[in-house]
């Protein structure tokens, strides 16, 4: 299975620290080797690298973990084939327009025989079920919602439907965001942690490395980092549960739904 990355903050910040460790999982670390790729937001535009090498050894990935681009949405993902060739067109994220902006997303597990029905407002380029789940999603928010963008609220109770299709298909953890906000799917793995002060020491699991973060903050900054498994081995993360779509603004959780049966809880 891939892992994911994605962050979430009030201000525009850095990821270098935490891609660092990430990119050790492509090939380092962990086994996923089938290309990597991440995207930035900055206002309406997106800086997007993709690569079909493993993250471990790619100078575009080297390029991105000493190039701090400041953004308040990221999303990242390492690849381990499932459906689809090691090509650069099967790499996520993947990137679309809808309502005016850029949607960024990955998708970390494997949905079998998923061959929706495309009136081809989004096509696939590649041959990945991830990439297929992409262009359905936004083609039933569009169908829903027309040509104005919704609000918030209502953007996510609609995903909260989509994904809960999704998710009965089979294993479907995904990050999603338009620049504004960031969705995130756990189907069977996904955790976050929240950073802000009082800021204190991070030390990465994948690499002999840490960063004091007092040092590079200010007290009203706010970061929430996702990933598939915690970056770091002295920091509390926390396990989001199975079957859950949560919503990420100004570096926090504001929101999150079951997608599966069981208790429903909102947070805000």
């Amino acid at each position: 299975m891939c892992q994911l990355l994605g962050m979430n903050c009030n201000v525009p910040t850095d990821i270098c620290f935490s891609f660092a460790g990430f990119q050790a999982r492509g090939g380092a670390t962990d086994v996923h080797a089938d290309g990597w790729g991440i995207a930035f937001f900055e206002g309406r535009g997106t800086r997007l690298f993709l690569d079909p090498r493993p993250s471990c050894v790619s100078p575009v990935a080297e390029l991105v973990r000493s190039y701090p681009i400041h953004s308040k949405n990221v999303v990242a993902h390492i690849r381990k084939a499932t459906q689809g060739v090691v090509a650069l067109e099967n790499t996520h994220p993947f990137m679309r327009e809808l309502w005016g902006r850029y949607w960024i997303f990955a998708h970390n597990g494997n949905l079998p025989d998923f061959s929706p029905e495309l009136d081809g407002s989004f096509t696939p380029v590649g041959q990945t079920d991830s990439e297929h789940a992409f262009c359905w999603l936004l083609q039933n928010l569009r169908q829903r919602f027309g040509s104005q963008a919704p609000a918030r609220t209502l953007l996510f109770q609609a995903l909260h439907e989509l994904t809960t299709d999704l998710g009965a298909r089979g294993a479907c953890n995904y990050l999603l965001s338009n620049g504004d906000c960031l969705f995130a799917h756990c189907s069977t793995q996904l955790t976050y942690i929240v950073r802000q002060a009082p800021f204190a020491m991070a030390h990465l699991r994948d690499q002999d490395l840490s960063i004091d973060f007092s040092a590079v903050t200010t007290l009203e900054d706010r970061v929430a980092v996702i990933a598939t498994v915690p970056l770091t081995d002295n920091e509390r993360w926390t396990t989001m549960p199975n079957g859950s779509l949560w919503l990420f603004e100004e570096g926090a959780p504001v929101g999150h739904e079951m997608t599966v049966a069981g208790p429903q809880k909102t947070l805000a």
